[in-house]
C-alpha cells in the first residue's frame, strides 16, 4: 500500500456513495458502490482475500470516491460510471442483444411487423420475443388470420399477398377504418393471451360453414385452428396466469457468481439467460448491480413483474427498476424461483473447471511472464510483425492481448509509407512511431508489454522509437523462432538475454499463441494487399479497359481464370471491341 492510499484512507468519510479504483497508468479498473465508503473501501486494503480479490488489490494505485445521498443514488451512480469507463473488473453485460417485438403500425393502413427497436411512433409493440423463431411463427400466424398490408409502400396493382388472402389490396379497394379497428383489436386480443377465445370464434365458424355445406370455407378455418395449436400451444404451461414476468435465481461459489433468468410470457417459459463473473463485495450487492445492469445494457423492456430470491434487497430493486419486484414465499412462483437458483448452481459447477484451466491458460500465464521478466504483470500486451514479399506491398499488424485473451476490437493494420524496398528495421521503426504518437495524441491506454515478432534488430529499432525518440518506459521483448518458423525464445533487456521459460509453461504457451495470431493477422492482410494488386495491374494496364469495361468483364465471369479461359469471341458479346479483346486475351494468355 502507497502512502497516497494511506492517507486517503484515513479521511474516507462514513456516507454512502461510490469509488473508483484506479491502476499505475491511472486507469479506472474498478467501479463499486458502499453503504459506508469507509468500511467498504478498507476493507480491500486490510484482512486476507480470495486470489481474484488479491489480483485487484495488487494493481490499485490510487482511488476516488463520490458521496451520494443515499444507498440507491449510490447504486445508480455505480451503474452509470460502470457504462461510461467500461473497467476491467467489473460484470460487464457485453452481449448487446435486442429482442424482437411485433408491431402494428399506427398508418392509414397498418402493417404487422418484426422489429428489435422501440419507438415512441404511436405503434403498438408486444413482446419482447426473446426466442426470435416464437416472434416470426407468431407473425406467420398472425398474416394467415388477418390480412393487413404487407408492402412497405403502397403498390398501384394487386400482389401476391391478395390472391393468397393475406391483403386487402387497399391500393385498389377502399378498406375503411372499422375494419382495419376490428383487425388491430383482435390482434391486440391475440397477443396479450386471447388466442384461445380466438380460436373458439373460428371454431364456431368452421361448425356454422360446414352446416351450410361451405366446405371451402369450413377447410379454411379448420386450417386456421391447426396454425394457432401449433404456434400457440406446443409448450407446456407453467404459470396458471399470463402476466409477462422475468424469474432471476443465482448461486454463489468460490468468488464466482451465476445468474439464470426465466423468460416468461404468456404463461409459457420461451428462453432463459445465462450470465456467469466473479464477485469482489457482497452478493446482494452484486445482484443488485447485475439487475440494473441487466435492464439497462441490454436493450430490453423490463415485464409487468420479476421474481428475485429472498435474500435480495426488494426495496432496492424497486426503486432501481421502477416495476413490481415479487419474493415468493410458497406456491408456483417460489417454484420458478428455486428452479432458476438450481440451474445456476447447475451451471456454475459445471464451469468451474473451465474457468480454472481458463484463467490458468491466461491471467495466471500473464502473472508468471511478468514475474519471468522482473516487470509489472503486463495486463496488456500489444505485439507487432512485419510482412512483405522481396519489399513489394510491405505492411505490418499489430495486436492486443488483454489479461491473456486477445482483444480484437483492437487489432491495427499498417501500410508502410516511407520504406522503399525489403527493409524490416525502417518498416518497425515507421509502424511503432505511427502507433504510440497516436496513443500519445489520444491519450489512449499504453501496453505494459511491447512485444516484436523478430530478432535483436526490430527489437532495437522499437525501443529508438520508444524510449530514445517518445521517451516512454514500456518494456520492450522480442520473439525469436527456430528453424520450423516455431516460438523458440524470449528476448529481452540491455543488453538482451533469453528470458528462461519452460517449453511446456503456460507463459510460453500464451507467447506462441500471440506469436501466432500477430503473425496470421499480418500474412492474411498482406495477401489481401498483394492479391488486389495482382488483380489491378492485369487488367488496369491494358489499353482500352477502363473502369466500366473492367467491372462489365468482373461481373459476367467472376474472376480472372474464367476470364483467360474465354474465347476472344465470348469477350467481344460483352460488347468490348474486336482489337482491345484480342489484347486484353493475350495480355491474360500471358
Amino acid at each position: 500500500m502507497n502512502e497516497i492510499i494511506k492517507n486517503k484512507l484515513a479521511i474516507l468519510p462514513d456516507q454512502p456513495g461510490c469509488y473508483l479504483m484506479k491502476d499505475r497508468q491511472n486507469t479506472i479498473i474498478y467501479v463499486g458502490k458502499a453503504k459506508i465508503l469507509k468500511n467498504r473501501v478498507r476493507s480491500y486494503f486490510t484482512g486476507s482475500h480470495d486470489t481474484k480479490t488479491q489480483r485487484l488489490v495488487s494493481e490499485i494505485e490510487d482511488f476516488e470516491y463520490i458521496v451520494t445521498s443515499s444507498n440507491i443514488e449510490a447504486l445508480i451512480l455505480e451503474m452509470n460510471l460502470i457504462k461510461k469507463h467500461n473497467p476491467k473488473y467489473n460484470v460487464m453485460l457485453k452481449d448487446d442483444k435486442s429482442y424482437p417485438y411485433i408491431k402494428i403500425t399506427n398508418e392509414r393502413h397498418p402493417r404487422l411487423i418484426i422489429t428489435r427497436k422501440v419507438k415512441k411512433d404511436k405503434g403498438k409493440y408486444f413482446g419482447p420475443y426473446p426466442n426470435a423463431l416464437a416472434a416470426n411463427e407468431t407473425k406467420k400466424l398472425l398474416d394467415r388470420l388477418y390480412p393487413l398490408r404487407k408492402c412497405n409502400t403502397m403498390c398501384d396493382r394487386v400482389c401476391l399477398y391478395y390472391h393468397l388472402g393475406q391483403c386487402l389490396a387497399p391500393s385498389v379497394n377502399e378498406v375503411s377504418e372499422e375494419t382495419y379497428k376490428q383487425m388491430t383489436d383482435e390482434i391486440t386480443r391475440f397477443l396479450n393471451c386471447g388466442h384461445t377465445e380466438i380460436k373458439e370464434n373460428l371454431q364456431k365458424k368452421m361448425l356454422e360453414a360446414a352446416e351450410k355445406l361451405e366446405f371451402e370455407r369450413a377447410k379454411e378455418y379448420r386450417d386456421q385452428i391447426a396454425n394457432i395449436e401449433t404456434t400457440m400451444e406446443k409448450q407446456t404451461m407453467m404459470s396458471a396466469d399470463y402476466t409477462s414476468r422475468d424469474v432471476f435465481g443465482y448461486a454463489l461459489d468460490k468468488g464466482w457468481m451465476c445468474v439464470q433468468v426465466f423468460f416468461i410470457r404468456q404463461g409459457k417459459l420461451i428462453e432463459r439467460d445465462v450470465s456467469l463473473f466473479p464477485v469482489y463485495r457482497e452478493e446482494e450487492e452484486e445482484f443488485l448491480t447485475y439487475l440494473g445492469q441487466f435492464y439497462s445494457q441490454s436493450n430490453y423492456v423490463k415485464p409487468k413483474e420479476i421474481l428475485i430470491p429472498e435474500n435480495a434487497d426488494k426495496e432496492l430493486a424497486e426503486q432501481l427498476l421502477d416495476l413490481k419486484v415479487l419474493q415468493p414465499k410458497k406456491g408456483q412462483k417460489k417454484d420458478l424461483v428455486n428452479l432458476a437458483m438450481k440451474n445456476a448452481k447447475i451451471a456454475l459447477d459445471e464451469k468451474f473447471s473451465l474457468i480454472e484451466r481458463d484463467e490458468d491458460r491466461t491471467i495466471n500465464a500473464v502473472d508468471k511472464l511478468g514475474e519471468a521478466m522482473g516487470i509489472y504483470t503486463p495486463h496488456r500486451i500489444e505485439a507487432f510483425d512485419n510482412s512483405n514479399i522481396q519489399g513489394t506491398d510491405p505492411v505490418s499488424a499489430m495486436v492486443v492481448f488483454i489479461d491473456g485473451k486477445p482483444e480484437k476490437r483492437e487489432y491495427r493494420k499498417y501500410k508502410i509509407k516511407s520504406v522503399q524496398g525489403p527493409d524490416d528495421y525502417e518498416s518497425m521503426r515507421e509502424v511503432v512511431r505511427r502507433r504510440y504518437t497516436r496513443v500519445l495524441k489520444e491519450k489512449l491506454p499504453l501496453p505494459d508489454l511491447i512485444l516484436i515478432d523478430g530478432g535483436k534488430g526490430q527489437i532495437d529499432a522499437a525501443k529508438e522509437i520508444i524510449e530514445d525518440e517518445l521517451g516512454l518506459t514500456v518494456p520492450v521483448a522480442g520473439l525469436a523462432k527456430d528453424e520450423k518458423h516455431r516460438t523458440s525464445q524470449l528476448l529481452f533487456g540491455n543488453p538482451l538475454e533469453i528470458v528462461p521459460l519452460a517449453r511446456n509453461s503456460q507463459e510460453f504457451y500464451l507467447l506462441q499463441r500471440i506469436q501466432d495470431e500477430v503473425h496470421r493477422f499480418a500474412i492474411t492482410f498482406h495477401r489481401q494487399l498483394r492479391g488486389k494488386s495482382a488483380f489491378q495491374s492485369t487488367l488496369d494496364e491494358i489499353k482500352g479497359i477502363g473502369p466500366v469495361r473492367k467491372k462489365k468483364l468482373l461481373r459476367h465471369f467472376g474472376s480472372l481464370k474464367k476470364m483467360k479461359e474465354a474465347t476472344v469471341e465470348e469477350i467481344v458479346e460483352l460488347g468490348i471491341p474486336s482489337d482491345i479483346a484480342t489484347t486484353l486475351k493475350e495480355n491474360l494468355d500471358k
